[in-house]
This record gives C-alpha cells, sequence and structure tokens, in this order.
C-alpha cells in the first residue's frame, strides 16, 4: 500500500453472518471517507486420516461464496463511491487479522454470543486481536443496531488514570466528534478484596471524586483543539470498574477502553477490565492503544493470499 493511500476500515468476515459488523464498518467508512477491506480467514487444514474426507476445493468455494455474500451486502451498505474489496487467507484467524491490520485504520470484528464454556474452549478471535493489532480494533455484538437512545448519540470512555489515559480519550473524542455525540467520561476506582468497603469509608468520597474530575478536564484541555465544542460529561465514583463499564454500555452508542502494556514482551495487553468488557458490552466496544501512534504501518509479512 502507497504511504499516501488513506488506509481502509478492515472488517474481518466469518463464517457467521456479520451483519452488525458490516453495518458499524460501513458506518465508519463513509464518517471516515476511506475504503471497505473484508478480510475471510480459511483455517489450515492438516493432512491425515481424519481430514481424508475434507475436500479442499470445496472448502474455499464455500469460504469464496460467504466473502462475495458479504462484499454484496457491504455494497448495499456504502455509497458508491466507497471503495469495497476483499481477501481470502489460509492461516490462523487471529495471527491473520493482525497481520493484515498493518494495513488498515481501524480492524472490526463481530463477536458471536457463546456461552462462557465455549469461550473457554474456542478462546476468543475478538481478544486475541485486541491484544496485538496494529490498530484499534472494535469489537461489534451479534445483536447490535445502529440505534441511540432519547438523549442522541452517546459514546463513553473509559479513564483509569488520567494523567496517562490522552491517547485513549483522543481516540474517543474523535469517535464522538464524527457522530456528534455525548462524550462521557467514566473513572471508577476500588480497591481490592474484602477491605473495599471499608476503606473507602475511610476516605472522603467527594474529594476523592472532585480530584479525579479534574484530572480529566485538564488531560481533556491538553488536547486543545480536538477536544473544544464537544458536550462533555465526567462521571467519577467509586465501583467495580468492569461493572461500571458494562453497565455503561447498555446507553451507549460505542464504549472506547484502552490496553495496557504489559512488563514482558510476551504478556498479554488486555486486563482482566478488558477482557469482562469485550465479554459482556451490548454496544460496539473500540479498544484504542494508549501510546500514541506516530504513522500507518506498512506490512511486513504477509499471510498466504488465496
Amino acid at each position: 500500500m502507497s504511504e499516501h493511500t488513506v488506509p481502509p476500515v478492515l472488517v474481518a468476515v466469518g463464517h457467521d453472518q456479520s451483519d452488525a459488523a458490516l453495518e458499524y464498518a460501513a458506518r465508519t467508512a463513509v464518517r471516515e471517507g476511506c475504503g471497505l477491506h473484508l478480510l475471510h480467514v480459511l483455517h489450515r487444514v492438516s493432512q491425515g486420516a481424519e481430514t481424508a474426507l475434507v475436500d479442499i476445493v470445496d472448502l474455499e468455494h464455500t469460504a469464496r461464496s460467504t466473502l462475495a455474500a458479504a462484499e454484496e451486502r457491504a455494497h448495499d451498505l456504502v455509497p458508491d463511491d466507497v471503495t469495497v474489496t476483499t481477501q481470502l487467507v489460509w492461516g490462523g484467524p487471529v495471527h491473520s487479522i493482525v497481520t493484515a491490520s498493518k494495513d488498515a485504520r481501524m480492524v472490526v470484528l463481530q463477536r458471536r454470543p457463546l456461552s462462557r464454556m465455549m469461550r473457554v474452549v474456542t478462546r476468543s478471535t475478538s481478544s486475541g486481536v485486541a491484544a496485538h493489532a496494529h490498530v484499534p480494533v472494535v469489537s461489534v455484538p451479534a445483536a447490535w443496531t445502529s440505534t441511540s437512545g432519547e438523549d442522541g448519540p452517546i459514546v463513553t470512555v473509559g479513564v483509569d488514570v488520567p494523567e496517562r489515559a490522552e491517547n485513549v480519550l483522543r481516540a474517543a473524542v474523535h469517535e464522538a466528534r464524527g457522530r456528534g455525540a455525548t462524550l462521557r467520561v467514566l473513572h471508577t476506582w476500588s480497591f481490592p478484596g474484602a477491605y473495599d468497603d471499608i476503606i473507602v469509608s475511610r476516605v472522603e468520597h467527594d474529594e476523592w471524586a472532585e480530584r479525579a474530575t479534574k484530572d480529566i478536564h485538564e488531560a481533556l484541555a491538553k488536547l486543545g483543539e480536538e477536544a473544544s465544542g464537544l458536550t462533555v460529561e465526567v462521571e467519577a465514583r467509586h465501583a467495580h470498574p468492569g461493572d461500571a463499564l458494562i453497565k455503561a454500555a447498555r446507553r451507549s452508542d460505542l464504549l472506547v477502553i484502552g490496553r495496557h502494556d504489559p512488563l514482558v514482551p510476551a504478556g498479554s495487553h488486555l486486563g482482566p477490565v478488558a477482557r469482562a468488557v469485550l465479554r459482556e458490552a451490548t454496544c460496539p466496544v473500540l479498544l484504542a492503544d494508549p501510546r500514541p501512534r506516530h504513522h500507518w504501518g506498512t506490512r511486513h509479512e504477509r499471510a498466504d493470499v488465496v
């Protein structure tokens, strides 16, 4: 991809219908003035007696039909001037999507309604991609539809440490401005274990909330013109962060959270709060990298294109 080309929104298309992810991605592409790139990943099938009946030709034909149906749906969702491209690759889903994300501005995936046991068995593609992708990742619940409440569109962003949340706030500000939405900044605190209520009872809750609110407004002020003119609501209170974010998702059009940097390179970029939110939220969740992104990545590693 030329460094002057506007990166597209990448949509990972599975064997199940991806209508919710396609609708979200289409709206984003129109709003951002970029294209849509639809990616379908075919798992590599090991050869042996147990797979002797697998017809690779039929498997590829089915995959191409799935991708073609998604492409047709995408064209129905965007105007003619939005470019829609497709790609079929062999490989592992997480690795293939992460590799393709180097040429994208955002990755959009649809979250399947799996039971907790099935999530343990199959693991989560959304979590794996979100932990390692080169760009923001949006997980869209399969049941999601793009409708705003009586208060109009709302983008909620979860902020842990306001002083270190500049890039997560910037991502939320960009999304809120593009939608003409109210930006709600949510900061919560809790202490581990059974001592939570005891410790909180010893501190001045109002003073804590006031200090956090002040820090959040200062962090927003550092964004300058990017955040000017937005309607902003700040909520700082004692609560478990995962529970508070999942509840906030019920009245939000988008929930923005950040991933953290692990202490070791092989560690996970997702903490338990992010994993819980990705699993339970009823609205799309955008996982932003808290580190600054200075340029769009170029592809150094390619999957095998079919």
